[in-house]
Formats: C-alpha cells, structure tokens, sequence
C-alpha cells in the first residue's frame, strides 16, 4: 500500500462524510438563521426554540435521505474492505 492509495482512500472518505453530513448541517444552519431572525423581530429569546426546529428538521432529514445515506456509507465500506482483501492476498 503506497502513500498515493492511502491519500485516495482518505480523500473519498472526506467527500463521503461531506455528503452525508452535510444536508443535515446545512438545514440546521439555515433553520438556526431563520429562528435568529424570528427571534430578533419577535423578541422572543428561548433558547429551547431554536433546539427542537433544528432537531425537528434533522430528523426530517434523516427519514428522507437516511435510506441515501446508509448505501452512501455501506458502498465506502465495501470500497476499504475490498481494497483491505486484495492486499492481504
């Protein structure tokens, strides 16, 4: 296993963690932003608001694109353990 197989494999499971996280991360972010705003006009400073829509909007995340998110990380798997079985043998 050379350095350039190893960098490869690293670089794929970023681009993998991006992927999957990052739907979650980005929904959260802008429902954080919106609940800001809503909470500057209304002046209603509640920190628990905040928590349960952005928990609310990540599990409705997760029930549509869990499916998507699981084959994403089960084909990297198989990518390193396949990678793992051809060097052992």
């Amino acid at each position: 296993m050379d350095t350039a197989m190893i960098s490869e494999l690293l670089r794929e499971g970023v681009w993998v963690v991006i992927k999957v996280c990052g739907p979650m991360l980005l929904l959260s972010m802008l429902m954080g932003v919106l609940m800001a705003m809503f909470q500057a006009v209304t002046q209603i400073h509640e920190q628990t608001l905040t928590f349960i829509f952005k928990v609310t909007m990540i599990i409705i995340v997760l029930l549509v694109a869990g499916g998507w998110m699981m084959e994403t990380l089960l084909e990297y798997a198989e990518t390193l353990f396949e990678t793992m079985r051809g060097l052992g043998g």
